[in-house]
């Protein structure tokens, strides 16, 4: 892999949010849900996550998520998902959200 700057991984905003809701997202191509992320100051943001073997939409609500909110809309379907939500691959594919290890307020950045 070749190594970035710090000024380059000084771009990406990341911070913490917490879902507010999540929705089946069935007119997705892939199976994703509709998730709306607080992110404190910055407002609550869309996002399409394809995070549907692990989770169920009804556990999502009120977990904190680590999202990158610099990257510019992206329309997915009917769907303009705002901020990318991160998560880790198992050795199976399926994505395991990051998050932080105690509550933090919403909007914090990570650094």
């Amino acid at each position: 892999m070749k190594p970035i700057s710090w000024s380059d991984f000084e771009k990406v905003d990341m911070r913490v949010g917490v879902v507010v809701d999540a929705k089946e997202f069935p007119e997705a191509k892939k199976p994703a849900y509709r998730l709306w992320v607080d992110l404190g100051p910055l407002g609550v943001k869309r996002s399409s996550a394809r995070i549907t073997d692990r989770y169920r939409p009804e556990e999502l609500v009120g977990r904190q998520v680590v999202c990158v909110v610099n990257f510019p809309p992206k329309q997915v379907g009917p769907f303009v998902s705002e901020v990318l939500v991160m998560g880790a691959y198992t050795e199976r594919g399926e994505v395991v959200l990051l998050h932080p290890d105690v509550p933090v307020t919403p909007g914090s950045k990570i650094g």
